[in-house]
């Protein structure tokens, strides 16, 4: 099921594992926490890189863990227990998914767990790590079965300080090609208004007559009919899946998570070695720059408050 050292990312070893259930396989690395590749029967429904060390250089977060504060962050810093936090730059004047040394680009120990057909990802991350206070171990366990991918996201820490993650796959179920055909549902009525720099205003707003409008499916092409772009967190509704993605003659995927937002990103900067448009990322997280607005839920994690994001996608 592991595969140790098949490459090696900023001198250091990388693993692969691979678990396989039904018609599905997926490929894992143990840098980033990224998944590979994800196939279902002969197509590849997540874009990726052939050659493992290429993430090491990859600027799109492709298939990674990102954290510890997933999306972008003002400023890159934001008070906690009296005092300002100042996180490394990576995105203009902004952090974005972490920095420029997040949980994207570390490498995990992994393990296998075969009877569960499951792997699992861990990584200690130590007080001041990429600017973050306090000391964080994260654990991602992978599991496959016959109808289901699975992320279940742990992090346990030694002081109170803001974790957000999101799983950052680049979806397309045609297995190439443009994703303008493929259709997508989420319950939510609002959205989360951010300014020209895609960071957070603080405010909602009804997605009512809006691009980010997918309350009843709706082709991306057509959500998306000027091109100018997808690239929102949508306030998730009570009720499940918070979202369905489909795409005429391939699979369903409907994707279960307990966060309250769902960022939608139709890959519109994708660059190359691939193109703008071929992908769309369906991120669970809780609401961007949060740890600046006492109004979004909190995202501060302390010893005896856990985190765990629970993530469950369905193919049908």
């Amino acid at each position: 099921m592991i595969t140790r050292g098949i490459t090696t990312i900023n001198g250091k070893r990388v693993d692969t594992a691979h678990l396989a259930a039904g018609d599905m396989e997926v490929a894992l690395l143990s840098y980033g926490a990224i998944t590979q590749s994800w196939r279902i029967g002969p197509r590849n429904i997540v874009l990726g890189y052939e050659d493992p060390s290429a993430y090491g250089a990859d600027p799109y977060y492709m298939g990674a863990i990102c954290g510890r504060l997933a999306n972008r962050v003002r400023g890159g810093r934001f008070p906690l227990a009296g005092a300002e936090v100042q996180l490394p730059l990576n995105h203009g004047t902004n952090t974005l998914h972490g920095g420029p040394e997040g949980l994207s680009s570390r490498h995990w120990q992994m393990e296998a767990d075969t009877s569960a057909n499951a792997v699992r990802l861990a990584h200690s991350s130590p007080d001041r790590e990429s600017g973050f206070p306090g000391r964080a171990d994260f654990e991602v366990v992978i599991t496959l079965t016959e109808t289901a991918l699975t992320y279940d996201m742990r992090a346990e820490v030694d002081r109170p300080t803001p974790i957000n993650l999101a799983q950052h796959n680049y979806y397309n179920l045609a297995g190439e090609g443009s994703v303008e055909d493929h259709v997508l549902s989420v319950p939510a009525e609002r959205y989360l208004v951010a300014g020209e720099d895609l960071v957070q205003t603080g405010r909602t707003a009804p997605v009512s007559d809006t691009r980010y409008d997918f309350r009843a499916a709706r082709r991306l092409g057509d959500a998306d009919s000027d091109g100018a772009g997808i690239d929102a967190c949508l306030v998730l509704d009570s009720g499940t899946p918070g979202a369905v993605l489909s795409v005429p003659g391939g699979p369903t995927l409907s994707f279960f998570t307990g966060q309250p937002g769902m960022q939608v990103y139709n890959a519109n900067t994708l660059g190359a070695p691939f193109a703008p448009f071929t992908a769309v990322c369906l991120e669970p997280e809780g609401f961007p720059d949060a740890v600046n607005h006492p109004d979004f839920p909190s995202q501060i994690v302390a010893p005896d408050v856990p985190y765990r994001q629970k993530l469950t996608i369905e193919v049908n």
